[in-house]
């Protein structure tokens, strides 16, 4: 058996799309087109709005903050929430208190399969 981290320690920051206080571990990447880390927004952490290049899965694992897709509102999300962007579309994340999400990117996700809708859609 191996042991590896995703903690925030060995996390890198995320530079791209006008991000701050926002970090990736990187986590696995398959011979096909599909990539697992995990996010790391600190208070005030911002993913910048940026299109998805696959559909696009980010499941919130602590804390709480917001989304925004297309030219749409923020729209507020905690642990246990899970966004899905198809793939072209334009997102940003942040938070105001702290967030870790596990990023997942893939051709083929389809997260209504297994999961239930909740309520509040974004659009």
């Amino acid at each position: 058996m191996q042991i590896f981290r995703f903690d925030r320690d060995s996390a890198r920051p995320i530079p791209a799309f006008g991000s701050t206080n926002a970090y990736i571990a990187r986590g696995v990447r398959t011979p096909g087109p599909t990539q697992i880390g995990c996010f790391y927004l600190e208070p005030g952490g911002v993913v910048g709005y940026h299109q998805a290049t696959c559909p696009q899965l980010l499941l919130v694992v602590q804390g709480e903050g917001w989304v925004r897709a297309g030219d749409g509102a923020r729209v507020p999300v905690k642990a246990g929430d899970a966004l899905f962007w198809e793939a072209g579309e334009w997102h940003e994340t942040g938070t105001d208190s702290g967030l870790m999400a596990l990023p997942i990117e893939a051709e083929g996700l389809n997260p209504g399969q297994f999961m239930p809708v909740k309520e509040a859609q974004i659009s």
